[in-house]
């Protein structure tokens, strides 16, 4: 995968989510419910409800199930490419991308949390999580 968030303040807030087996995910990977009950997987596309952002590596194979995800703390995590301004209520934008939140994004889980500076176009910014 590529573009994956780079944490800047240490979360403090940390779920586990069930992760299918087989597949590797590196840290700073953004992740959505995939299933029921508490099943993630990579972000891969815009309004997918956010599940945190791996902490750790998860390496696949090993016949364990879990990740660590941080659902706090500020991450540097790329705009998907329209710019944003600082304060700004983003969501997920799609494979560790983010995009300016809109109100579907509140109401279906995407919202990640706020801008802490003006974002070009395709430019990594820091994200402060929503915390929950």
């Amino acid at each position: 995968m590529a573009d994956e968030a780079v944490c800047i303040i240490a979360p403090k807030v940390i779920r586990s989510r069930t992760v299918a087996t087989a597949t590797p995910i590196p840290k700073g990977t953004i992740l959505y419910f995939s299933a029921d009950p508490n099943t993630a997987a990579a972000s891969s596309a815009a309004d997918q409800s956010f599940a945190g952002i791996t902490i750790e590596e998860f390496t696949g194979g090993e016949g364990k199930t879990t990740v660590s995800a941080a659902m706090d703390g500020v991450w540097d995590i790329k705009d998907s490419g329209a710019g944003a301004t600082l304060g700004t209520a983003v969501a997920i934008g799609g494979a560790n991308l983010f995009v300016t939140a809109d109100a579907a994004d509140l109401l279906n889980g995407a919202f990640l949390g706020y801008l802490q500076e003006t974002a070009a176009a395709s430019e990594v910014c820091r994200v402060e999580l929503r915390g929950y």
